[in-house]
Protein backbone atom coordinates (compact mmCIF):
# COMPACT_ATOMS: atom_id res chain seq x y z
CA UNK A 1 0.00 0.00 0.00
CA UNK A 2 3.17 2.54 1.48
CA UNK A 3 4.60 1.60 -2.21
CA UNK A 4 1.33 2.55 -4.30
CA UNK A 5 0.37 5.49 -2.38
CA UNK A 6 4.71 7.11 -3.20
CA UNK A 7 4.14 5.85 -6.74
CA UNK A 8 0.52 7.53 -7.20
CA UNK A 9 -0.16 9.93 -4.61
CA UNK A 10 0.84 12.73 -6.66
CA UNK A 11 -0.48 16.05 -8.39
CA UNK A 12 0.23 14.75 -11.77
CA UNK A 13 -1.81 11.83 -11.67
CA UNK A 14 -4.91 14.16 -10.33
CA UNK A 15 -6.19 14.84 -14.07
CA UNK A 16 -9.15 14.08 -15.37
CA UNK A 17 -10.01 13.67 -11.27
CA UNK A 18 -12.73 16.86 -10.81
CA UNK A 19 -10.34 18.19 -8.13
CA UNK A 20 -8.26 19.40 -10.68
CA UNK A 21 -11.21 22.54 -10.90
CA UNK A 22 -10.51 22.87 -7.07
CA UNK A 23 -6.33 23.76 -7.87
CA UNK A 24 -7.65 26.50 -10.22
CA UNK A 25 -8.61 28.75 -7.23
CA UNK A 26 -6.53 30.06 -4.16
CA UNK A 27 -8.95 31.51 -1.74
CA UNK A 28 -10.14 28.57 0.89
CA UNK A 29 -13.53 30.49 0.37
CA UNK A 30 -13.53 29.56 -3.36
CA UNK A 31 -11.96 26.22 -2.47
CA UNK A 32 -14.24 24.84 -0.69
CA UNK A 33 -17.37 26.16 -2.72
CA UNK A 34 -15.59 24.68 -6.04
CA UNK A 35 -14.82 21.54 -4.12
CA UNK A 36 -18.37 20.96 -3.02
CA UNK A 37 -19.86 21.48 -6.39
CA UNK A 38 -17.33 19.37 -7.76
CA UNK A 39 -18.00 16.54 -5.96
CA UNK A 40 -21.60 17.04 -6.15
CA UNK A 41 -21.46 16.83 -10.03
CA UNK A 42 -18.55 13.82 -10.00
CA UNK A 43 -20.84 11.31 -11.35
CA UNK A 44 -21.32 9.53 -15.12
CA UNK A 45 -18.69 9.45 -17.69
CA UNK A 46 -15.22 11.12 -16.95
CA UNK A 47 -15.47 13.66 -20.01
CA UNK A 48 -19.06 14.65 -19.21
CA UNK A 49 -17.36 15.64 -15.67
CA UNK A 50 -14.78 17.60 -17.19
CA UNK A 51 -17.17 19.26 -19.77
CA UNK A 52 -20.21 20.25 -16.88
CA UNK A 53 -17.80 21.41 -14.53
CA UNK A 54 -15.51 23.89 -17.10
CA UNK A 55 -19.14 25.26 -17.93
CA UNK A 56 -20.58 25.52 -14.81
CA UNK A 57 -16.64 27.08 -13.20
CA UNK A 58 -16.95 29.24 -16.49
CA UNK A 59 -20.06 31.06 -15.70
CA UNK A 60 -19.31 32.02 -12.09
CA UNK A 61 -16.21 33.81 -12.64
CA UNK A 62 -13.53 34.76 -10.22
CA UNK A 63 -15.08 33.88 -7.45
CA UNK A 64 -17.41 31.16 -7.17
CA UNK A 65 -17.61 32.10 -3.01
CA UNK A 66 -19.12 35.71 -4.25
CA UNK A 67 -21.10 34.29 -6.86
CA UNK A 68 -22.81 31.85 -4.72
CA UNK A 69 -23.32 34.59 -1.88
CA UNK A 70 -25.16 36.86 -4.11
CA UNK A 71 -26.54 34.47 -6.25
CA UNK A 72 -30.40 35.86 -7.92
CA UNK A 73 -32.86 35.54 -10.01
CA UNK A 74 -31.26 36.61 -13.33
CA UNK A 75 -28.12 34.36 -12.77
CA UNK A 76 -30.93 31.66 -11.78
CA UNK A 77 -32.14 32.06 -15.78
CA UNK A 78 -28.69 32.36 -16.95
CA UNK A 79 -28.09 28.98 -15.06
CA UNK A 80 -31.39 27.39 -17.08
CA UNK A 81 -29.13 25.94 -20.19
CA UNK A 82 -26.69 24.09 -17.75
CA UNK A 83 -27.16 20.51 -17.78
CA UNK A 84 -25.30 17.48 -16.37
CA UNK A 85 -27.08 14.18 -17.18
CA UNK A 86 -30.31 15.00 -15.12
CA UNK A 87 -29.30 17.27 -13.31
CA UNK A 88 -30.42 20.27 -14.58
CA UNK A 89 -29.67 24.13 -14.09
CA UNK A 90 -33.09 24.88 -12.08
CA UNK A 91 -31.62 21.91 -9.85
CA UNK A 92 -28.06 23.48 -9.57
CA UNK A 93 -30.17 26.44 -8.79
CA UNK A 94 -31.81 24.92 -5.96
CA UNK A 95 -28.53 23.71 -4.99
CA UNK A 96 -27.09 27.16 -4.93
CA UNK A 97 -29.65 29.02 -3.26
CA UNK A 98 -28.99 26.44 -0.57
CA UNK A 99 -25.16 27.46 -0.38
CA UNK A 100 -25.95 31.18 -0.26
CA UNK A 101 -28.45 30.60 2.89
CA UNK A 102 -25.51 28.34 4.43
CA UNK A 103 -22.86 31.04 3.48
CA UNK A 104 -25.26 33.82 4.78
CA UNK A 105 -25.71 31.99 8.75
CA UNK A 106 -22.16 30.43 9.00
CA UNK A 107 -19.74 31.92 6.77
CA UNK A 108 -19.04 28.41 5.56
CA UNK A 109 -19.87 24.85 4.69
CA UNK A 110 -16.97 24.29 7.07
CA UNK A 111 -18.76 26.19 9.85
CA UNK A 112 -22.37 24.84 8.51
CA UNK A 113 -20.66 20.93 8.85
CA UNK A 114 -19.32 21.52 12.14
CA UNK A 115 -22.58 22.35 13.76
CA UNK A 116 -23.61 18.57 13.31
CA UNK A 117 -20.06 17.25 13.95
CA UNK A 118 -19.76 15.31 17.17
CA UNK A 119 -16.05 14.02 18.16
CA UNK A 120 -17.47 11.15 20.01
CA UNK A 121 -18.66 9.79 17.00
CA UNK A 122 -17.28 6.51 16.08
CA UNK A 123 -17.25 7.49 12.17
CA UNK A 124 -18.24 10.97 10.03
CA UNK A 125 -21.32 8.65 9.30
CA UNK A 126 -23.88 10.49 11.64
CA UNK A 127 -22.34 14.12 11.11
CA UNK A 128 -23.27 13.57 7.48
CA UNK A 129 -26.89 12.20 7.78
CA UNK A 130 -26.93 15.50 9.81
CA UNK A 131 -25.48 17.82 7.52
CA UNK A 132 -28.01 16.68 4.62
CA UNK A 133 -31.30 16.76 7.17
CA UNK A 134 -29.93 20.37 8.18
CA UNK A 135 -29.55 21.54 4.33
CA UNK A 136 -33.26 19.98 3.43
CA UNK A 137 -34.30 21.84 6.48
CA UNK A 138 -32.67 24.94 4.73
CA UNK A 139 -34.91 24.44 1.79
CA UNK A 140 -38.30 24.77 3.88
CA UNK A 141 -37.93 20.80 3.97
CA UNK A 142 -38.65 20.94 0.19
CA UNK A 143 -36.25 19.15 -1.65
CA UNK A 144 -36.65 17.43 -5.31
CA UNK A 145 -35.55 13.99 -5.63
CA UNK A 146 -32.66 15.20 -8.11
CA UNK A 147 -31.49 17.98 -5.45
CA UNK A 148 -31.58 14.98 -3.29
CA UNK A 149 -29.36 13.32 -4.73
CA UNK A 150 -26.86 15.92 -4.94
CA UNK A 151 -26.31 15.07 -1.34
CA UNK A 152 -27.46 11.52 -0.94
CA UNK A 153 -28.22 11.17 2.47
CA UNK A 154 -26.19 8.00 4.52
CA UNK A 155 -29.71 7.75 6.44
CA UNK A 156 -31.24 6.77 3.19
CA UNK A 157 -28.56 4.18 2.75
CA UNK A 158 -26.52 5.76 0.14
CA UNK A 159 -22.50 4.79 0.14
CA UNK A 160 -22.43 9.07 -0.12
CA UNK A 161 -19.54 8.55 -2.73
CA UNK A 162 -19.51 12.38 -3.45
CA UNK A 163 -20.08 13.65 -0.17
CA UNK A 164 -16.88 11.68 0.92
CA UNK A 165 -14.80 12.41 -1.57
CA UNK A 166 -15.82 16.65 -0.85
CA UNK A 167 -14.48 15.39 3.03
CA UNK A 168 -11.40 13.81 2.04
CA UNK A 169 -10.23 16.57 -0.01
CA UNK A 170 -11.57 19.09 2.90
CA UNK A 171 -9.65 17.22 5.36
CA UNK A 172 -6.76 15.35 4.25
CA UNK A 173 -3.72 16.96 3.59
CA UNK A 174 -0.81 15.89 1.77
CA UNK A 175 0.29 16.45 -1.83
CA UNK A 176 -3.47 15.33 -3.20
CA UNK A 177 -5.53 16.77 -0.87
CA UNK A 178 -5.97 19.71 0.30
CA UNK A 179 -6.38 19.47 4.20
CA UNK A 180 -8.73 23.21 4.27
CA UNK A 181 -10.80 22.11 7.31
CA UNK A 182 -8.72 21.61 10.66
CA UNK A 183 -11.70 20.44 13.51
CA UNK A 184 -12.37 17.08 11.76
CA UNK A 185 -10.47 14.16 12.57
CA UNK A 186 -8.65 12.02 9.80
CA UNK A 187 -9.65 8.39 11.36
CA UNK A 188 -13.32 9.53 11.21
CA UNK A 189 -13.61 9.48 7.36
CA UNK A 190 -14.71 7.20 5.31
CA UNK A 191 -13.56 5.85 1.86
CA UNK A 192 -15.41 7.16 -1.25
CA UNK A 193 -17.45 4.40 -2.75
CA UNK A 194 -16.77 4.46 -6.71
CA UNK A 195 -17.27 1.31 -9.12
CA UNK A 196 -12.71 1.28 -8.88
CA UNK A 197 -13.03 1.51 -5.23
CA UNK A 198 -15.73 -1.01 -5.08
CA UNK A 199 -13.88 -3.27 -7.75
CA UNK A 200 -10.70 -3.02 -6.39
CA UNK A 201 -11.64 -3.28 -2.45
CA UNK A 202 -13.67 -6.71 -3.99
CA UNK A 203 -10.61 -7.62 -5.23
CA UNK A 204 -8.40 -6.88 -2.27
CA UNK A 205 -11.00 -9.28 0.10
CA UNK A 206 -11.98 -6.23 1.83
CA UNK A 207 -15.62 -6.97 1.07
CA UNK A 208 -17.42 -9.50 -0.28
CA UNK A 209 -20.75 -7.70 -1.12
CA UNK A 210 -22.47 -7.62 -4.60
CA UNK A 211 -24.08 -3.77 -3.91
CA UNK A 212 -22.17 -0.63 -3.36
CA UNK A 213 -23.99 0.93 -0.12
CA UNK A 214 -22.97 3.08 2.86
CA UNK A 215 -22.65 -0.81 4.66
CA UNK A 216 -19.72 -1.61 1.99
CA UNK A 217 -17.96 1.96 1.92
CA UNK A 218 -18.39 0.88 6.18
CA UNK A 219 -17.02 -2.42 6.05
CA UNK A 220 -13.96 -1.48 3.55
CA UNK A 221 -12.66 1.71 5.85
CA UNK A 222 -12.71 -0.76 8.58
CA UNK A 223 -10.43 -2.61 7.01
CA UNK A 224 -8.36 0.06 5.28
CA UNK A 225 -7.95 1.04 9.62
CA UNK A 226 -6.34 -1.94 10.37
CA UNK A 227 -3.83 -0.64 8.32
CA UNK A 228 -3.50 2.78 8.81
CA UNK A 229 -6.30 3.62 12.14
CA UNK A 230 -5.50 7.31 12.24
CA UNK A 231 -5.97 7.51 8.26
CA UNK A 232 -8.11 5.02 6.75
CA UNK A 233 -8.85 6.91 3.48
CA UNK A 234 -5.19 7.67 2.93
CA UNK A 235 -4.94 5.12 0.00
CA UNK A 236 -8.21 6.14 -2.33
CA UNK A 237 -6.56 8.44 -4.64
CA UNK A 238 -3.73 6.01 -5.00
CA UNK A 239 -6.11 2.87 -5.14
CA UNK A 240 -8.65 4.71 -7.67
CA UNK A 241 -5.53 5.52 -10.18
CA UNK A 242 -5.52 1.85 -10.59
CA UNK A 243 -8.34 1.54 -12.19
CA UNK A 244 -8.45 4.99 -14.27
CA UNK A 245 -4.77 5.22 -14.70
CA UNK A 246 -4.06 1.82 -15.33
CA UNK A 247 -7.57 0.36 -16.90
CA UNK A 248 -7.67 -2.59 -14.48
CA UNK A 249 -11.46 -4.03 -15.00
CA UNK A 250 -10.53 -7.07 -12.25
CA UNK A 251 -9.32 -9.32 -15.22
CA UNK A 252 -5.92 -11.20 -15.67
CA UNK A 253 -3.73 -8.57 -18.12
CA UNK A 254 -0.14 -8.90 -18.62
CA UNK A 255 0.39 -5.66 -16.26
CA UNK A 256 -1.07 -7.66 -13.24
CA UNK A 257 2.35 -9.30 -12.87
CA UNK A 258 4.36 -5.74 -12.07
CA UNK A 259 0.96 -4.25 -9.88
CA UNK A 260 1.96 -3.34 -6.45
CA UNK A 261 -1.22 -5.20 -5.44
CA UNK A 262 -0.02 -8.40 -7.22
CA UNK A 263 0.46 -10.72 -4.11
CA UNK A 264 -2.97 -9.27 -2.64
CA UNK A 265 -4.84 -9.40 -5.95
CA UNK A 266 -7.85 -11.98 -5.80
CA UNK A 267 -8.88 -10.99 -9.20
Amino acid sequence: MEKLYRGYNHKKFIPPDPLQFVYKYRRKADIEIVAFLASALAYGRVGQIEKSLTDLFGRMGNSPFEYAQNFNGEQREKLKSFKHRFTTGDCLSDLLELLQVVLSRFGSIEEFFMQGYSCGDKNIVPALSRFCDSLTAAHNGQTTRNLKYLFASPARGSACKRLNLFLRWMVRDDEVDLGLWKSIDRAKLIVPMDIHMFRISGMLNFHHRKNNSLKTAVEVTEKFAQIEPCDPVKYDFALSRIGIVENCNGNFRPECEVCELGGLCQG
